[in-house]
Formats: C-alpha cells, sequence, structure tokens
C-alpha cells in the first residue's frame, strides 16, 4: 500500500501556526518580489481570488473582502516542510518527499495493519507536532493514492482527513467521480486527446484498451493506466544528484549599474556552488543570462546569456562567480535597464572522480577554503562568509514588504512568551 500526505494550504498554513489571528480568515502569498498570488488559503478561494493574480490590480479587491496579503517566507515553508517529512519518517522508512508539501510513503510488509486508522495517526501527530492540517490517501497504487487525497480533501466531514481505497468497489467509486484533468499525471495534452475521444472520468481512462493507450500515450500513459487499475507499477522515487543547478531570480527593481548586476550574478553563482558542493559534484559548464523587463514595452529591451566551458571541473565560489562575473559583464549593455539575471551550472561529475586535466587545474588551496566557508556558514548562518565582490548585508536583494518573521529559523524572531 501506498499513502500520499498532502499539507492543507500549506504556505498558508504556516503563516496560521505561528499567528491564530488568522485562523478561518483569507489570506494570499505572493511571489517573488511580492508580485502575484501563489498561494491562496480555501477562504480566499471562495471570494475568486485567481491564483497568478497580479497584486497592483488586485490590491483593492483584498483589501475590501479583507485579505490578509503576505510575502513569500521560504526560510519558514521550508523549516516547517521538512519538520513535516521528519514526523513522516516514524512511520515508515520508504518515504519519497514529491514536494515542498507532499510526500508519498509505501507501507512495505505492512499486513496486519488497520491502514486508516494509521492514517489518522500520521495525521494527528503531524497537526499536534507542527500545527499543520493534513490529508491522508491511502490506495495499492501511487496514482491512487492521488485519488483517496483528492476524496479525502474533498469531503473533510464524511473523511476525517483519511481516505483509504482498499476494495475494487472503492477503486471504481473513486475513478467513477474524479474528472479525467484531476487525476495525477494527464496533462492538457493528453486531455485533449481523451476527450476527442470521449473520456470524461479517470473511469473512462482506464476502460480504453491497452493497446490503443500504449500506442497512442506510450509507456507512461500505460503505466498510469495500470496503476489506475490497481496494479502498481510506479515505485517511489529514489533521491538522485542533480543534472543542473540553477539561480535564477527577478530583481526587486530595473537596475543599469553594472557594478550591482555584477554583484547579484556573484552572489548566484556562489549559490549555485554551495549547492554543487551539498551533493559532492563539480561543473564544466557555466550559463549565465541577463534579460531586461519585457512587460514595460515603452523600454529598450534586451536578453543576452553566455555559455563558459572550463577546462577543468570546480565547485569553487571563486572560480564560478569569476568567471560568471566576466560573461554578465560581456553581455551587459549600456542604458538597458535588466530586471532579471541568473547562473546555470552543468556538466556536473562527482567531485572525488573525473578526467583530469594535462595542463590546467583547480588551486589546490579552493577545496579547503571552501569547506571551511561551508562550515561557519552552517554553524552560523545567513552567509556569514563571502566573497568579496558579493553584498554583504543581503544574500538576494528582493521586495518583500509583506513579510513575516522567521519564527523557527532566526534567533530573534523566536516568539517570547510572556
Amino acid at each position: 500500500m501506498f499513502a500520499l500526505i498532502d499539507c492543507n494550504n500549506f504556505y498558508a498554513s504556516c503563516e496560521r501556526v505561528f499567528n491564530p489571528n488568522l485562523q478561518g480568515k483569507p489570506i494570499a502569498i505572493l511571489s517573488n518580489n511580492d508580485g502575484c498570488v501563489i498561494a491562496r488559503s480555501d477562504e480566499a478561494k471562495a471570494l475568486s481570488l485567481p491564483m497568478g493574480a497580479p497584486i497592483f490590480k488586485w490590491e483593492s479587491f483584498c483589501k475590501a473582502h479583507n485579505i490578509t496579503v503576505l510575502s513569500s517566507n521560504y526560510p519558514l515553508y521550508g523549516d516547517m516542510s521538512n519538520r513535516v517529512m521528519k514526523i513522516l519518517e516514524q512511520f515508515t522508512p520508504d518515504i519519497e518527499v514529491y514536494s515542498i508539501d507532499e510526500a508519498f510513503v509505501a507501507f512495505k510488509g505492512f499486513k496486519y495493519v488497520d491502514f486508516e486508522e494509521y492514517g489518522f495517526q500520521m495525521r494527528q501527530r503531524i497537526l499536534k507536532w507542527t500545527g499543520i492540517p493534513t490529508c491522508v490517501g491511502i490506495a495499492p497504487t501511487k496514482a491512487l493514492s492521488k485519488v483517496a487525497n483528492k476524496i479525502a480533501r474533498k469531503f473533510p466531514d464524511k473523511t476525517k482527513g483519511v481516505y483509504v481505497i482498499d476494495s475494487e468497489e472503492k477503486r471504481l467509486k473513486a475513478l467513477q467521480w474524479i474528472q479525467l484533468e484531476s487525476v495525477w499525471g494527464i496533462g492538457r495534452g493528453l486531455q485533449k486527446q481523451l476527450k476527442a475521444k470521449g473520456c470524461t472520468k479517470a473511469i473512462d481512462f482506464t476502460n480504453l484498451s491497452d493497446s490503443w493507450v500504449r500506442k497512442n500515450f506510450g509507456s507512461t500513459g500505460f503505466k498510469l493506466k495500470k496503476e489506475l487499475e490497481g496494479i502498481p507499477i510506479l515505485k517511489l522515487d529514489e533521491i538522485k544528484t542533480k543534472r543542473a543547478i540553477a539561480t535564477t531570480r527577478s530583481f526587486d527593481y530595473t537596475y543599469d549599474d553594472l557594478d550591482y548586476i555584477k554583484e547579484r550574478i556573484s552572489t548566484f553563482a556562489s549559490n549555485c556552488a554551495e549547492k554543487l558542493r551539498k551533493q559532492d559534484s563539480s561543473c564544466y559548464i557555466i550559463y549565465v543570462m541577463l534579460s531586461s523587463d519585457r512587460h514595460k514595452k515603452d523600454m529598450e529591451q534586451h536578453r543576452g546569456s553566455m555559455v563558459v566551458n572550463l577546462a577543468y571541473p570546480t565547485n569553487s565560489s571563486l572560480v564560478i562567480s569569476r568567471e560568471a562575473v566576466k560573461a554578465v559583464t560581456s553581455i551587459f549593455k549600456k542604458g538597458i535597464k535588466y530586471k532579471r539575471a541568473g547562473v546555470v551550472v552543468s556538466g556536473l561529475v562527482p567531485t572525488d572522480n573525473f578526467q583530469l586535466n594535462m595542463f590546467e587545474k583547480e588551486d589546490p588551496k579552493h577545496q579547503p577554503l571552501m569547506k571551511s566557508i561551508d562550515k561557519l556558514n552552517t554553524k552560523y548562518g545567513d552567509y556569514k562568509i563571502k566573497i568579496a565582490n558579493q553584498d554583504l548585508e543581503r544574500t538576494w536583494k528582493m521586495r518583500q514588504e509583506r513579510l513575516s518573521p522567521r519564527y523557527t529559523t532566526n534567533i530573534n524572531d523566536i516568539i517570547k512568551v510572556k
């Protein structure tokens, strides 16, 4: 059996844990630089606040309906997510973190377990220890556990947040209920083809012939069909080393200052280098991009990028930052106001196993230096140690005018009990 545990309105729920006055009230969470709505509480959805709404256009609507609008507090959300996942590990060692607010778990060898009761225990422990409400869907396959989770979320009064598909009758009833577009793995392109075939519910998809599905949708569509039929095909994904690492950001405002942009690129490059070291990888390729604000049609536009091929693999912040800054200096055009930039590292290889270059190699002092920097930053936080061309005050400048405190990751923001 598999289970999908999904945190309800996760970003809004994290805010409510530390600000109980927000319970039952509409909440909207904004994207980077307070641009548009990326998360809504159920109450905000009921008021028809759309996902992706630009806040400058919907500001008066939010005020009229008393919607609390907050900046994204990613340090808080990431820490709360980690706490939820750690609790799930107490119930089974087989866990796949699917997203910041979702996880699949597998119950191997759980022969004499009341899965509904087990689901309630998981849900109650997460709620008690973190304050985050969840829904739990349990079924014989990953795809069906997604369906079960949607049922638990849709009918909270009947399911109490937990639903188990443990019989053929329940499976068929669930597939007859769920719409095709709500099925995990069926995207818009697949929906269009299936609807042309007369399919509107998940049950219609499973009633198609295996040969037709395999011919038109390949092995991926065939596996999904079998999963919905209750035949387990998909396993939990193992943690894999990333093939590329990117740090791309929009600036808080538009800038035509080369020194400012070089500092941002240096910070993004250092961030990529740190991620490389965390997974014990090095890179051969650095890709740097820079673009103006495409929404401001009255301004001169420019988008540029450059690929840097390194003679030897590295994860040194000094090397990657140096090469990225050289690249962005070549891309930069005077008089253009830039809004977005990014650094991507690829051509990844294990740090302890790569082809040596006869003529060029990295300074041997860099590796112990990087280890010392990482150790100090881990101990003291907030990137206390940086390279000289970075902003010493902030790692990422962005507009966050509605930011809540970092209650669990900053000692100065911890709630004081009086």
